[in-house]
């Protein structure tokens, strides 16, 4: 792990809301000179601190206004059924994110659909049809008053 100081925790503050913030406005909120917030924040980058930088973009802009979180028990608990469920849940595009969780249950999924036809289509005849996948259980999201993802 790298070793970072408060300096290095503030450019990363900075950074996780405004990823496109230019080096000299960086630098001027973290308060360094721009040389030394650039040989920061590239040291960030070579380490893999950062791992890199992408474009937040808002569901229901793009079609995808239905959005839902799914947990899903696998019905065998081998490697062989986790390998074959991840490769099946990683070619559909409905499927934003895929967690491996603790619990209960085997996988959190995010997924973003048009509306709830689309959701129900892909819940039945997708992730439903599923040879290794036992149970599922939806929670559909309401509002997101928080949200940190990039």
């Amino acid at each position: 792990m790298t070793k970072m100081d408060r300096t290095d925790q503030k450019i990363l503050q900075v950074l996780a809301q405004e990823g496109r913030l230019p080096n000299l406005a960086l630098a001027e909120r973290v308060g360094l000179s721009p040389s030394a917030c650039l040989r920061r924040v590239q040291e960030l980058e070579r380490s893999g601190v950062i791992k890199g930088y992408r474009a937040v973009i808002d569901p229901a802009k793009v079609g995808a206004g239905f959005i839902a979180y799914i947990t899903v028990g696998l019905n065998a608990h081998t490697k062989a059924a986790q390998e074959a469920f991840e490769r099946a849940v990683s070619r559909a595009p409905q499927v934003v994110e895929c967690h491996n969780i603790t619990g209960t249950v085997e996988y959190l999924l995010r997924i973003e659909a048009a509306d709830l036809v689309d959701y129900k289509h892909f819940h039945t005849e997708i992730l439903g049809a599923l040879p290794q996948v036992d149970r599922l259980t939806t929670y559909v999201v309401m509002g997101s008053p928080k949200d940190l993802r990039a």
